[in-house]
């Protein structure tokens, strides 16, 4: 990722300044060096677990010890005999698939990958011989590994490909999405070995424990716990990388805690305690970190779900020294506290890049840093788990495979729309077509197609930028926003001459984008030669798999809520769900987002009522009549499957 920031001319100032302040300036060309390893922040806190002694379920069961946070409360103990039945035991493999290093517990090269893979793909009889040929050269063409696409495809599941693993290994096979560790598991090993590890206790019984990991190469491994485990036989399971990541926060200490030890220490305050922000920020998989100077101390919040929480407090004293190493790092003026200023850094953390956009404004109490992570967490989703129903899915896939016209997505700031984008782009890079972007900023990196980044400075705007890339031979344009009426000609003009633009615009619903178009000065017959499909959508957070409960409620009741629920629920009794809080959600019951969708389809109908200049309601009108769907219906789909609850959806859509 390019980086930003201000003119070079403040390059020696900047490393000046970095000398007064005991901060060495970070090049432009090189990343930031990886800190070391931590422990767990303020928020979702279950850290500090104390150590509790052997525990064992019983004399007949080996059997797992009972998460109360994750299932239901049983109101008695179960008998060892029932206990064995209900817990979590190892799972047995068939495949051989050894693909994990033992370095890294990461896929090792994807030819050896893919060559695993295809094994088990026809042994276990998941494809024939053609399919598998078909999706190599699939992999191929698109750009993707023979993994992601068998996966994609639901051609293997992740506990069949967990299972192949550990038997690579010789070992059983630990589901820790579906037993995750208790409180009591956790305190069996302590933070730094287990973090270092990656491992949790899975099964505990009085003669021996069975360790979850995704690094059982490690020949040091067994013996290090043991160590700390004495009296019992350690033996090791295999769990996925994925189901071992979001777990390694329990092994954190409070952020606040860390901070007070920085401190104490008096030696590199400023750039550990940046180090322990955005280490805690990756781990939560934060998308803002906001860093507020306050009268007396220094605010931290992260963006979480959507929502922002408070993650710790420093004393203000130190804040300059820090905001100083951030102005450095991303190339700004130190000297400058009056007006605002942008840059960008790259960051390493275990060995994966993290680039982080930087914006410091002036307030009353001083300048506020806010940073926009874009870690790989938020750049993996496919197209096919945006959370599109199946409907939504073929319309969508049926107008980007078609050779020209225009694609659009609306909504409010953060509400996903670049994040559908760049996965459409993903089914359609291949090699033989050229896909270039003009973006502001570039916010991921995708192999393969031509990003370009908008710079006012040289006056290349998107409208400069689209100009620019038509010459430049592509078959498929992405325009970051259109903004003004130049570049909402120039797109229409782009797709009318035998290009697919693909582009995000700021429109309330899908209907709306089209009388927003054409008072920006488009023609009426341009747009409806060109649009092919507009994508209106939002972001609810879902409920937290492992602390889902349900609840019934009559429709009277539910009226309070929903006054129209007569017209969207038919039975007397309507089952809901929520989320009941646990530890590895911060007790809110929602762990991540998805998406709720307003699709748009451009049918000859519809293109001859764009003729007419109509207004926002008779698109919709004639849209419903041909089977469209609104946001709040297509939520209303994943209330009641259970995906988030009825409050998180009024809380960004209403009924139509």
């Amino acid at each position: 990722m390019d980086q930003g920031g201000s003119p070079q001319s403040n390059t020696s100032s900047n490393q000046v300044a970095a000398q007064q302040i005991g901060v060495a300036p970070i090049p432009t060309t090189a990343p930031i060096p990886s800190p070391q390893p931590i422990i767990r922040p303020t928020i979702a806190t279950p850290a500090n677990v104390p150590t509790t002694p052997n525990v064992a379920p019983g004399p007949k069961s080996p059997a797992l010890l009972e998460n109360p946070l994750s299932r239901p409360p049983i109101p008695h103990a179960p008998s060892a005999d029932s206990a064995a039945d209900e817990h979590p035991t190892l799972s047995s493999a068939t495949d051989d698939l050894s693909i994990l290093t033992a370095e890294s517990g990461q896929p090792a090269a994807t030819s050896q990958i893919d060559a695993r893979i295809k094994t088990i793909l026809t042994q276990k009889s998941h494809m024939s011989e053609q399919d598998l040929h078909r999706a190599e050269h699939f992999a191929l063409t698109h750009r993707i590994t023979l993994l992601d696409y068998a996966v994609s495809q639901n051609l293997i599941s992740k506990d069949d490909l967990g299972q192949a693993l550990a038997q690579s290994f010789g070992i059983g096979y630990a589901d820790l999405e579906k037993y995750q560790p208790t409180k009591q598991q956790i305190g069996r090993i302590p933070p730094e070995i287990g973090q270092q590890c990656r491992a949790f206790v899975f099964r505990e019984d009085k003669q021996s424990v069975i360790v979850a990991t995704d690094r059982p190469s490690d020949p040091a491994l067994v013996p290090q716990l043991q160590s700390v485990i004495p009296g019992k036989t350690v033996t090791l399971a295999y769990a996925m990388p994925d189901d071992i990541e979001p777990l390694l926060v329990y092994y954190r200490k409070p952020l606040v805690t860390r901070f007070t030890q920085i401190i104490s220490q008096q030696q590199r305050v400023a750039p550990e305690i940046i180090d322990e922000i955005i280490k805690d920020a990756i781990a939560y998989k934060v998308s803002d970190i906001h860093i507020e100077p306050e009268e007396t101390v220094v605010v931290i919040r992260f963006r979480i779900d959507g929502l922002l929480q408070e993650a710790g407090q420093l004393p203000k004293q130190y804040y300059d020294n820090i905001l100083n190493r951030l102005k450095v790092q991303a190339h700004m003026r130190i000297d400058e506290h009056g007006s605002s200023q942008d840059g960008a850094i790259r960051y390493v953390v275990d060995e994966q890049p993290v680039d982080i956009r930087i914006s410091i404004v002036p307030t009353l109490d001083g300048e506020k840093v806010a940073l926009r992570l874009l870690a790989e967490y938020s750049r993996n989703l496919s197209f096919k788990n945006l959370g599109l129903n199946v409907l939504d899915l073929k319309i969508i896939n049926d107008q980007a495979h078609r050779p020209f016209g225009m694609i659009i997505t609306t909504g409010p700031t953060g509400s996903g729309k670049t994040t559908t984008l760049y996965a459409l782009l993903k089914i359609l890079n291949k090699p033989d077509i050229n896909v270039t972007t003009i973006e502001d900023p570039v916010e991921y990196k995708i192999f393969g197609v031509n990003q370009i980044q908008v710079n006012a400075r040289t006056d290349l705007t998107f409208s400069q930028g689209l100009r620019t890339i038509v010459r430049q031979d592509p078959d498929i344009i992405l325009v970051g926003e259109i903004r003004d009426t130049e570049t909402a000609k120039l797109a229409v003009n782009a797709a009318l001459t035998g290009h697919l633009l693909l582009s995000t615009f700021h429109a309330n619903d899908a209907a709306t984008a089209i009388p927003r178009l054409i008072d920006m000065g488009v023609e009426p017959f341009l747009l409806a030669s060109t649009l092919n499909v507009v994508i209106a959508q939002r972001l609810v957070r879902t409920i937290h798999d492992a602390c889902r409960g349900s609840y019934e409620v009559s429709l009277d009741e539910l009226k309070f809520k929903l006054p129209a629920a007569e017209h969207y629920f038919k039975t007397p009794k309507v089952t809901l769900y929520y989320g009941r809080g646990c530890e590895a959600c911060n007790f809110t019951g929602f762990k991540g987002r998805t998406a709720i969708y307003e699709l748009l389809n451009i049918t000859p109908a519809i293109k001859e009522l764009i003729l007419h200049n109509p207004s926002t309601e008779q698109i919709w009108q004639l849209a419903r009549r041909e089977g469209a769907r609104s946001l709040f219906e297509d939520g209303l789909d994943k209330v009641q499957t259970g995906r988030t609850t009825l409050e998180e959806l009024l809380r960004v859509a209403e009924p139509k």
